[in-house]
């Protein structure tokens, strides 16, 4: 075996410098630090997405979806960028304005409702009466409300009911929002169309039994809560089903997550 000392190394001319074939900093990825933070993760992945892939190579649906499938494992940072790319990428307005409705719906989910508010105002700036504006809009007035601009929440809700008057959701939220401002007589109103709409979980028989409670029916909201009482308890005994029947597995049960204030396209 030869010695490390006794090992002949090349004695060529060696690289000029710098050797571009090695360059740790290749030409389209430089970028200027006065417009992009150096530290930002998305830059590189970015900076890819407009030099090196065109808009017709890519599948805007397959990466809506993509986005989805990041929403249902609860990775909310990884949906908003795949919603962004798609909207991005997307010819189609009709999935440029569900791409944003869901980046919102992800960042509401993050509570990082200032980025939420954008997103919905993005889907609306490309149209304020299509299939999905009420779903912008409800959104909307749900993250205006958490992020305090709670005067201009309610005019939202009002909004997506305008847009669709048979969207159960926007009904829902309306409700909550006159309740909040002590309109407990047209929130009871609203809340029964959500309720007619199909719109019956235990969350919304909450909500209106507390409406109902402001309104002096107390035997009426009595009556509304045990039946929410009673929906929360089959839901947490089917839980404990789910987990015996896993017992030994390495996936835990999808719990049911609250999402009835706030709502992303599927």
């Amino acid at each position: 075996m030869t010695d490390r000392e006794d090992h002949r190394f090349s004695e060529g001319e060696g690289f000029g410098d710098p050797y571009d074939e090695f360059d740790l900093d290749p030409p389209e990825l430089n970028v200027d630090p006065s417009k992009v933070d150096p530290v930002d993760s998305r830059v590189l992945a970015d900076v890819l997405d407009e030099r090196t892939i065109a808009a017709d190579e890519v599948d805007a649906e397959e990466l809506l979806d993509v986005g989805l499938n990041y929403m249902g494992i609860n990775r909310y940072e990884q949906a908003t960028d795949a919603f962004e790319r798609t909207a991005r990428f997307a010819d189609d307005e009709l999935i440029q304005q569900e791409a944003w409705v869901n980046k919102g719906a992800a960042h509401a989910q993050l509570e990082e409702y200032d980025e939420a508010i954008g997103a919905y105002r993005e889907a609306l700036a490309i149209d304020d009466a299509s299939e999905h504006a009420a779903t912008a809009e409800t959104n909307l007035a749900y993250a205006l409300w958490e992020f305090g601009e709670t005067s201009q929440a309610l005019t939202h809700a009002e909004r997506a009911v305008e847009i669709d008057e048979r969207f159960a959701q926007g009904w829902y939220n309306r409700a909550f929002f006159l309740a909040e401002r002590g309109l407990a007589e047209e929130a009871l109103h609203c809340i029964d169309n959500a309720i007619r709409l199909g719109m019956r979980n235990a969350t919304v028989l909450e909500e209106k039994a507390q409406i109902l409670e402001e309104l002096g029916e107390y035997d009426e909201a009595e009556e509304i809560a045990d039946e929410a009482n009673a929906m929360r308890e089959r839901a947490e005994q089917q839980l404990v089903e789910q987990r015996r029947e896993m017992q030994g597995g390495t996936r835990e049960p999808d719990g049911e997550r609250d999402r009835d204030r706030e709502f992303r396209l599927e």
